[in-house]
């Protein structure tokens, strides 16, 4: 961990990007680097519904009648896992929120306990670049590493580099169609959000379709100079 990663408020960051844009690949970068915690809606829920939280049990019966989960529950499982000490830091959000409303609602949560969204990083894609990266990928079936049809293949085709496996797998999902109808989902989902966030001044968008590294480099730079401050 770095020495910047040291603060007296924990930094609170959301990240949006479209599924294939490397939120989680960069997220956990932010894990390592600043001691944040990355909270997925589907995480926050799972881990309520295990502890047995009044929340979790409350997630529990609404996820059990095969109905969505309410802003109102979201937020208490959120409130409650803000008081476990592993957070202390701050955490990433990943997922939440999806709409303006929820994004109010969140601010109200946090500036209850004196914090704040200290930042929210927009991963921006070109939607036909990002359907032939999506669409291309493909995992060995034995240990997981994953392949490319263009950006990276194995040294032996069909034979995995890592542990020598011979069984390649694709997502069902990991389709040109399916990839678009996503994209487009996600444009028409997100707007409100980037506007909601950029009128608070803050949100900062970085070119997803860079180098791994650039990427990296760009939110560890926006990060550090909160942890800093």
């Amino acid at each position: 961990m770095t020495d910047a990663a040291v603060t007296t408020r924990p930094v609170n960051l959301i990240l949006l990007g479209p599924p294939g844009a490397g939120k989680g690949t960069q997220a956990r970068m932010l894990e390592e680097a600043f001691g944040l915690v990355q909270l997925s809606t589907g995480d926050l829920l799972r881990g309520a519904v295990a502890a047995g939280t009044e929340a979790g049990l409350a997630a529990k019966a609404v996820m059990e009648r095969g109905e969505l989960v309410s802003d109102a529950i979201v937020l208490a499982v959120l409130q409650d896992r803000l008081s476990q000490p592993d957070v202390a830091r701050g955490i990433i959000l990943d997922g939440f929120p999806r709409t303006a409303g929820q994004a109010a609602a969140l601010d109200d949560l946090l500036s209850a306990r004196g914090q704040q969204i200290d930042a929210v990083i927009s991963l921006a894609v070109q939607d036909e670049a990002m359907v032939e990266r999506v669409s291309g990928r493909y995992t060995c079936a034995a240990c997981g590493e994953g392949y490319h049809d263009l950006f990276k293949q194995p040294a032996t085709a069909g034979t995995c580099d890592k542990c020598g496996g011979t069984q390649m797998k694709r997502r069902a999902d990991d389709n040109a169609e399916t990839v678009r109808t996503r994209l487009k989902a996600y444009h028409a989902d997100t707007a409100p959000l980037i506007d909601y966030y950029a009128a608070r001044g803050a949100l900062t968008e970085i070119d997803a379709m860079a180098e791994i590294d650039a990427v990296r480099t760009q939110m560890a730079a926006i990060v550090g100079k909160l942890t800093a401050a």
